[in-house]
């Protein structure tokens, strides 16, 4: 049964590993820099402008959000990296944080890496990426942004990132997907809900 994306809710709000959910439940992260649009991201897939909350300002998100839709899956969205304004504390915490939901045993069961479609995979981005090869967790990458650029630019884009070695055998298994995604105009949508939707039937 395809999920129909019509109940979601922030379930937990989790600020130390022991808050987060021993349910059972499959778990789809979403990795990324600061501001790159992972709430956005929740948004556009919920359908509800301002559900997850959003901000101009990066390093908003600092604590691991479990938002359960369908009562059936999780979208975790994940405290973005490369904020360089945080203090060493406070990157250090949320580094912690978000190591200790990656390290968990079984979880995720895989991860969006958001990628700026108009800044393309960042140092970081790529340091992420070789972790979730090395994992061996699967992922996908969603290109968001993408109404930022021309039709001409925006393809040329996602045709490198395609390309990018990291995504591509010998050094990923296999082809990594690779969507552009718009949470302004919606494109890309449904080919993140048909993922969210496989990995829920395939577990």
């Amino acid at each position: 049964m395809a999920l129909a994306f019509q109940n979601i809710e922030l379930k937990i709000t989790a600020g130390r590993k022991e808050q987060f959910p021993r349910d059972g439940l499959a778990q789809i992260a979403l990795s990324g820099r600061s501001n790159v649009g992972k709430s956005s991201l929740i948004n556009t897939v919920s359908g509800r402008k301002n559900y997850a909350r959003t901000s101009s300002e990066p390093g908003k998100t600092v604590t691991v959000n479990f938002y359960l839709v369908d009562k059936k899956i999780y979208l975790v969205d994940l405290p973005g990296y490369g904020y360089a304004r945080r203090s060493g504390e406070e990157q250090k915490r949320f580094s912690n944080l978000t190591e200790a939901y990656l390290a968990q045993d079984g979880k995720p069961d895989f991860v969006l890496q958001l990628v700026d479609l108009k800044v393309g995979p960042t140092q970081d981005d790529l340091m992420m990426i070789d972790w979730l090869d090395g994992a061996g967790i699967p992922y996908a990458v969603v290109a968001t942004k993408a109404d930022k650029l021309n039709i001409t630019t925006r393809k040329a884009n996602l045709e490198a990132l395609s390309a990018h070695p990291y995504l591509m055998p010998p050094y990923a298994k296999e082809q990594i997907e690779v969507v552009g995604f718009s949470a302004q105009s919606g494109d890309g949508r449904e080919t993140v809900r048909n993922i969210i939707t496989g990995i829920y039937k395939n577990l």
